[in-house]
């Protein structure tokens, strides 16, 4: 029985292109790759490893300039929330994990004084009205001016006086008082915000409409604008979608072409508008792009399901970047226009 040959890189999917790189490597290699495995992914890899066949040098030596390709920017590596926290599962123990992480979901800052003072006004006045109003006094006396002014004005009129006339006798803290503040602040404040991740309800309904398939989002949408407009427009505006990439300079597409699975790319574009197409084409170098096209025009007809999620794991990308200061995302408003 002939062995099929493969020759053709363009119709690999992810799991073969992942079984060759791995046989390529060689077994001790490969065993240590398995051992990060779970049961499901090891089945998987192993079953196409012996339905493989033979593969074309050609395509072993693509495959690995893509790889170095992918892997030679630092833009290719993008971590989440998740991905760190399971990193850290597997050389700490829970408790010291889950305190890691609820530092790191918190409000950015070094030291709690500074993490509270990227704390919204009306949140931290929301609890601090819970204490004791000499514990609210120190916590005031330790931000921002601006800061506490603020806080103290979403608070009941006489809970607020009388914390300011606590300020105004307060006496130097010590530092066990201030220690006792902060592990108060840690424990229930702090931990509490990183666990629930607190956030405009308006942000979070558009995260949640940017997941949706177009279909579902459309419905809800239609119906959300009959029974709260102004809730509604306010969601669309802050949605980002697919088409949105208009927006980013041709430097910030670069970091995204460079950040983003080679697979799910040309999907994603194959369904894109044409002007979105071009903007990509165009920050690629001129083989790169005519790869792509090849790659988008081999894939035939695809179903809409899997454009639309490809897209948004483009977006999510591109969210995940902007996140971390590697690109900008412009929006429409004049505002924010740049000027060069």
């Amino acid at each position: 029985m002939a062995i099929r040959v493969r020759e053709d890189y363009r119709t690999l999917t992810g799991a073969e292109k992942a079984a060759i790189f791995m046989l390529a490597l060689g077994e001790e290699h490969t065993r240590k790759l398995f051992e990060h495995m779970d049961d499901e992914e090891i089945m998987e890899i192993s079953s196409v490893m012996a339905n493989l066949g033979k593969v074309n040098a050609n395509i072993v030596e693509r495959l690995f300039v893509d790889f170095a390709e992918q892997m030679s920017s630092t833009s290719s590596l993008v971590g989440t929330m998740d991905s760190t926290e399971r990193l850290l599962s597997n050389v700490l123990g829970a408790d010291k994990v889950n305190s890691i992480m609820e530092e790191i979901r918190g409000p950015a800052g070094r030291t709690m004084w500074e993490k509270l003072g990227n704390v919204s006004e009306d949140v931290l006045a929301s609890f601090l009205q819970k204490e004791y109003p000499q514990t609210v006094a120190v916590v005031l006396s330790k931000i921002d001016p601006a800061h506490a002014g603020n806080v103290l004005a979403m608070m009941p009129e006489n809970f607020a006086i009388e914390v300011m006339g606590r300020m105004l006798k307060m006496e130097a803290v010590t530092k066990e008082v201030l220690e006792d503040v902060e592990k108060t602040l840690r424990t229930e404040f702090m931990s509490n915000l990183a666990r629930t991740n607190r956030r405009d309800s308006h942000e979070m309904m558009a995260d949640i409409f940017n997941g949706m398939d177009r279909a579902t989002e459309n419905r809800f949408m239609k119906a959300l604008e009959n029974a709260a407009p102004d809730s509604a427009e306010k969601i669309r505006s802050l949605m980002f979608t697919f088409d949105d990439l208009i927006n980013i300079d041709p430097t910030g597409i670069q970091t995204l072409i460079r950040a983003c699975d080679k697979e799910k790319l040309p999907l994603a574009l194959k369904g894109g508008a044409d002007n979105i197409k071009d903007l990509f084409f165009s920050n690629m170098s001129e083989r790169a792009a005519k790869i792509m096209k090849e790659d988008m025009e081999a894939m035939g007809p695809v179903r809409l399901k899997d454009v639309e999620e490809a897209q948004v794991y483009i977006v999510n990308v591109a969210k995940d970047l902007e996140a971390r200061g590697e690109l900008q995302i412009a929006s429409d408003d004049e505002g924010d226009q740049m000027i060069y």
